[in-house]
């Protein structure tokens, strides 16, 4: 728990520097390009992520799980076992680059037909999705939390926002526009990965003759199944947040897509929350598993208080933040942000119960879970935003985080089964009785 709490002490870390210059980013992006055209911003944005997500397997988490030794509290170094693991990634992410690049043009150039885009944004559209897509990081990102280097990751990582904000600054004095913006955007992503790579290589000695889809089928009969398992499971992470921006522009219109994407960056903190305790929690998880239950109970506890207070930040400081970042225009989305920030709490607290299920080799679980509230949030979404606008939408994120951590905590009431899966048992040799959850 020491280890850990100090892992998410340096993502925090990141995490408050990533917030404060978003802050910044977005003050001059919404004061620069306006409700309208911030949207069409936002829209080209959120379809280089989603196609980056729905292309990008998870390949953190399979360095993270075949890559460790499973013994002590020290990962593996320089085994076979990992430098297969890491091959195995590598060439994953060349087959995400090229299916996503593919994907990418039939999406960028049929956008015409769904999105509110300007015809003379495809293009600029289509090369952000390529320059994310070429970005790709997981692996590096995988190795460093393998060894626990998350100080050095952080550091790495602090590089995006950085640029990010600097190109923010030198697009309002040469270049006002959502092209201006955008090449920003895309600077900071290849430099987050230049430096995510250069840590890595120090770390671990990278071996590109590893490269193969079949070294770490042939050691693990089940290794397909969780690439995809995982694969789905971000995926579905990727629909709950760009896909239902994408789609609120369709339904709704460019400046509703670009307030409801103030709201969600301002409100749905906690998610990035929710992500930086699984990040650091899945490499503890995977090499403590006979602490494995007691850990995620406690982080959940924590989950719980932390979702409460940042909840009635969201409530009693949302509108003065929405005042200060943004233009007046975007004062309507206050409500939305509210919710969106209890959509949040939730997902922060299944955080920790969704990591369990995929260390305990039960991504099929967690992708199954998940899958089918955020389908129907997705299927519900037009008829929300009829209903209620931008609100309507984000009742549409809360049901679908709701529904999904009921079914973690659902799936993990099965303790029994999880803990013969994580292999630990009591005095007798029998498996062991769980704790309660919260």
């Amino acid at each position: 728990m020491k280890r850990l709490f100090s892992n998410i002490g340096w993502l925090l870390g990141g995490r408050g520097f990533n917030a404060v210059m978003s802050l910044v980013y977005l003050y001059l992006a919404t004061h620069t390009l306006g409700l309208e055209q911030f949207g069409y911003f936002a829209l080209i944005v959120a379809l280089g992520q989603a196609i980056t997500g729905f292309a990008n397997f998870q390949t953190w988490q399979f360095i993270v799980r075949w890559g460790a030794n499973g013994e002590g509290d020290e990962p593996a170094r320089d085994s076979e076992n990992l430098r297969e693991a890491t091959g195995f990634a590598i060439a994953l992410d060349m087959l995400s680059i090229a299916l996503g690049t593919a994907l990418a043009a039939i999406v960028t150039f049929t956008a015409h037909l769904w999105l509110p885009l300007p015809a003379d944004l495809l293009w600029l559209t289509f090369g952000y999705c390529v320059v994310s897509l070429a970005a790709i990081r997981a692996t590096p990102t995988g190795l460093l939390r393998l060894h626990f280097k998350f100080a050095t990751a952080t550091a790495a990582e602090a590089v995006q926002p950085a640029i990010r904000t600097a190109g923010a600054a030198l697009a309002v004095v040469f270049m006002p526009s959502v092209m201006g913006f955008i090449l920003a955007w895309a600077a900071s992503e290849v430099a987050v990965a230049i430096a995510l790579w250069v840590a890595a290589g120090r770390t671990q000695r990278i071996d590109l003759s590893a490269l193969s889809f079949r070294r770490i089928p042939e050691k693990h009969p089940e290794a397909w199944s969780f690439v995809w398992s995982t694969n789905m499971s971000g995926s579905l992470n990727i629909a709950g947040k760009q896909v239902i921006i994408l789609l609120v522009g369709t339904f709704g219109g460019a400046a509703l897509a670009g307030g409801f994407r103030v709201a969600a960056q301002l409100g749905q903190a906690l998610v990035s929350l929710a992500q930086t305790v699984s990040k650091a929690i899945f490499p503890e998880l995977v090499h403590a598993k006979e602490n494995a239950l007691t850990m995620a109970r406690r982080m959940a506890n924590i989950a719980v208080v932390a979702g409460v207070i940042a909840v009635l930040v969201a409530l009693f400081g949302g509108r003065w933040a929405l005042a200060a970042i943004a233009e007046d225009d975007f004062s309507a989305f206050y409500w939305a942000m509210v919710i969106l920030s209890i959509a949040g709490a939730v997902e922060l607290v299944g955080a920790s119960l969704e990591s369990l299920l995929v260390s305990a080799g039960r991504a099929g679980t967690a992708f199954a879970v998940r899958a089918v509230p955020t389908v129907l949030a997705l299927v519900l979404l037009d008829a929300a935003i009829d209903w209620n606008g931008a609100k309507g939408a984000a009742f549409a994120v809360l049901g679908s985080s709701s529904l999904a951590v009921l079914g973690f905590y659902v799936a993990i009431l099965n303790m029994q089964e999880i803990r013969i899966t994580l292999g630990s048992e009591d005095e007798t040799g029998e498996p062991a009785t769980p704790p309660s959850l919260p």
